[in-house]
């Protein structure tokens, strides 16, 4: 193995709550999860996701019409520290493996402004040597297209590769692509996972 990827929700970030962050959204903003979840997540986040739109071009009407109190700038920076709950303990294990040579990638699915958040706000920057999303990559998991652009873009053989997901799907779309995968629940250690 040369290249360790890792996902972010659910891996490296995960919420202490179970409704992740927006689960006081209504209490903290006025703005329902279920009207938000609506209105803008489920018509438009697909082509955010993918990056072909960006976020504030679909969110700023939608906030207009349902939560016209708020603004683009508030919601986003909400959003962004109530998501950025970090597993430290993984992180740990993780540069160590670093430490050992082992090049650590994260893989996630992410659009613009949330990747930029988390690379360099959130300074992943200084823990990884690269991060592979979906708006700056055009595909998500669990696409083949996705792991195929990431094997593009790095140079690595599908079998240096060993990929955490939490997600059943993505683990087996990485499979599928010749790639190592686990999924990944933060219950056991990381050097375990491959094994």
């Amino acid at each position: 193995m040369k290249a360790l990827m890792v996902d972010v929700d659910g891996v490296v970030v995960v919420h202490p709550e179970p409704g992740g962050w927006a689960t006081h959204l209504e209490r903290d903003l006025g703005l329902s999860k279920a009207a938000l979840q609506a209105a803008f997540f489920a018509p438009h986040f697909d082509d955010v996701i993918h990056g072909r739109a960006a976020l504030r071009e679909r969110l700023a009407p939608v906030l207009e019409e349902i939560a016209p109190h708020l603004t683009c700038d508030e919601l986003c920076a909400y959003w962004f520290r109530e998501d950025a709950h970090l597993d430290h303990d993984l992180l740990d294990q993780l540069a160590q493996q670093r430490a050992a040579g082992i090049a650590v990638h994260l893989a996630t699915v992410q659009e613009h402004e949330r990747a930029a958040y988390l690379w360099e706000t959130m300074a992943l920057k200084d823990r990884f040597d690269a991060i592979h999303y979906a708006a700056d990559l055009g595909h998500a998991k669990p696409a083949p297209e996705f792991y195929a652009a990431i094997e593009a873009r790095t140079g690595y053989a599908p079998a240096d590769i060993f990929f955490i997901d939490d997600k059943a799907a993505n683990v087996e779309a990485a499979r599928a692509r010749g790639w190592n995968a686990a999924v990944w629940t933060g219950q056991d250690r990381l050097d375990r996972a491959w094994i």
